[in-house]
């Protein structure tokens, strides 16, 4: 394996790399998936300040079955797709990479999960939150870019 597929090997979730190219209104019904996930991530209040409080605060199991479903799901579909071989609708295979513990993981979800109880938002739901007129998220949305730019920066010069 060439140093470049074994990096991106550990950067990445999945290093699947299509080769076909498309127009670019191809991707606008990934756009109308997208409006439709939101749409049900306000009417099942996963996106509810609320709601995330109750989590973290240990006073309700909602999010933590809404989770749940959705690691239980999340497994349940990479079984399927390693077992069967399932490829992409164009036909070209899927490969999911084996990943390695690091202790950095560990740090970094505490920093998730602190930032996601401070503000009430992850990644997921942001946009929905600013889709439904709660314009504050902004500032956590654009604290979550900068922090990526940030992380991106200084890579080369953190452990890994």
């Amino acid at each position: 394996m060439t140093k470049e597929k074994d990096i991106r090997h550990q950067d990445s979730i999945c290093t699947n790399e299509s080769q076909i190219q498309h127009k670019w209104y191809h991707n606008l019904k990934y756009l109308i998936v997208g409006i439709l996930f939101g749409i049900v991530f306000v009417k099942a209040e996963i996106i509810s300040w609320f709601r995330i409080q109750e989590m973290f605060r240990l006073q309700s199991f909602h999010m933590y079955g809404v989770i749940g479903s959705a690691v239980f799901t999340g497994m349940i579909s990479v079984w399927l797709i390693k077992k069967f071989k399932i490829k992409t609708v164009y036909g070209e295979p899927i490969s999911i990479a084996a990943k390695t513990f690091n202790k950095g993981q560990i740090y970094g979800g505490l920093i998730f999960g602190f930032g996601w109880a401070i503000t009430g938002a992850c990644p997921g739901p942001l946009f929905a939150q600013i889709g439904t007129g709660t314009f504050a998220v902004v500032i956590t949305l654009l604290s979550a870019v900068l922090g990526t730019w940030v992380y991106g920066y200084f890579r080369d010069q953190l452990p890994h």
